[in-house]
């Protein structure tokens, strides 16, 4: 397995004093980083196309060679994730879609838990959030934490965004040897 074969995405509510929020995810499985996120105050499809397409730019922007090609993303059966909308841009994006049975959660474990590793470790020790704003900058700061400091016992007990960087260290290594 490498960075880059198989992504997993989902949302989940989270309350305000403003009213519910979605948060949405999508998470790289071999290092579980969390490539793109964003925070709406609807769930609807440009919620899941927006985190879609900020994993993507994630990926550009970095200094390591970056291809779609190949690339998997998986989801459970709502309608966001099958929405025409959705499945052209992962079409356009070279991206082949990858649905899961409905009504099975461990279909999609990892993104699972990383949704309730967000809400344990972010969503239930705030006592409330004053609204969109807020929730947002506050998983910002989350996702911060948990890709370049939280430890993943799955992945030798690294933070995301290292593993990732001894990942492609090897490669490199490799391929110059």
């Amino acid at each position: 397995m490498r960075p880059d074969q198989w992504r997993v995405a989902d949302f989940t509510y989270c309350w305000t004093l403003a009213g519910f929020c979605y948060t949405a995810f999508c998470v790289d499985v071999y290092s579980r980083r969390i490539l793109g996120w964003r925070v709406m105050s609807s769930k609807t499809t440009p919620l899941v196309i927006s985190v879609l397409e900020q994993a993507l730019f994630t990926r550009r922007r970095t200094a390591f060679r970056f291809t779609a090609t190949g690339l998997i993303h998986h989801s459970d059966a709502g309608s966001q994730y099958t929405s025409l909308a959705f499945t052209e841009a992962l079409r356009d994006s070279g991206i082949a879609g990858s649905i899961g049975s409905v009504g099975d959660a461990l279909d999609n474990a990892l993104m699972e838990s990383a949704i309730g590793l967000y809400k344990t470790e972010l969503i239930d020790r705030h006592t409330t959030f004053s609204g969109r704003a807020e929730l947002e900058r506050e998983t910002a700061s989350w996702v911060h934490w948990y890709n370049t400091q939280r430890l993943h016992s799955a992945i030798g007990y690294r933070p995301p965004v290292e593993y990732e960087h001894l990942y492609h260290q090897q490669t490199i290594s490799a391929e110059v040897a």
